[in-house]
């Protein structure tokens, strides 16, 4: 049983609520995030990104919205992997905005992926407005993580499909041994050497423990009126893929 509710667990001791922190925080680290997502991930992020964008494809999806976008992987991959299609990335961060920006810039695709700052539990986007959303490894930065489903489903058109990827916890006794060791000796010490902000990193490994998961993450979507939740673990339960949709 978790001992603190994720929307709780903030990457400062600080007053500021936990939406600020996180901008903060990612300011601080945009720089260098693809390197450490690389790293921690053991190179495994981009592959669990294509198997949520497998599922948007599958569901014919042309205009979409991709929330905590970051610096853009996500935005990008699926512009390459889906025909015609126009993506929208939204991130609470400016510092992680600009990176995307740059990037899409550079590959010529300003035109097709564009990015807006927003809040997940405020998206600054009208009612039936995408044929999908996205949430790659932010829903557990989501200060009020039942709102913001919430604003997903608002924003969807009706027969639309959310998809949240998460890291999580293996459920695995003999996994799960291994890694604890490694969320709490390797990352934070890794974060710090390479970005400076080992808080970023402690945070990272305390938000991935308290976060929904499984059964829990698919009732909260259930509650906010999504239709046919599914979950599928990876690598070993160390990330989970979450999908729903808009009932028609």
């Amino acid at each position: 049983m978790k001992s603190k509710n994720v929307e709780e667990v903030t990457p400062y001791e600080s007053k500021e609520r936990k939406g600020k922190q996180i901008a903060k925080m990612f300011n601080a680290i945009a720089s260098r995030y693809d390197l450490m997502n690389r790293l921690i991930s053991l190179g495994q992020d981009n592959s669990w990104r294509e198997k949520a964008i497998a599922i948007i494809k599958e569901n014919n999806a042309s205009v979409i919205l991709d929330i905590a976008t970051g610096t853009g992987d996500m935005a990008i991959n699926m512009y390459k992997a889906i025909n015609n299609s126009n993506i929208v990335g939204c991130d609470i961060s400016t510092g992680m905005l600009k990176v995307a920006e740059k990037k899409v810039t550079q590959q010529g695709l300003s035109e097709y992926i564009t990015f807006k700052e927003g809040d997940c539990t405020t998206l600054p986007f009208e009612d039936n407005s995408f044929d999908a959303v996205s949430i790659a490894f932010g829903i557990r930065n989501v200060e009020d993580i039942k709102r913001g489903l919430s604003e997903i489903f608002r924003v969807l058109k009706p027969g639309g499909v959310a998809v949240i990827l998460e890291l999580s916890v293996p459920e695995n006794r003999f996994y799960r041994f291994f890694y604890n060791i490694y969320t709490k000796l390797f990352i934070p010490t890794l974060g710090k050497i390479i970005t400076g902000e080992k808080s970023a990193y402690e945070y990272l490994r305390r938000s991935i423990a308290a976060v929904p998961q499984g059964e829990e993450m698919l009732s909260l979507m259930r509650e906010t009126k999504m239709i046919t939740p599914q979950c599928k673990f990876m690598t070993f339960g160390a990330c989970a893929l979450y999908s729903a949709k808009k009932p028609k």
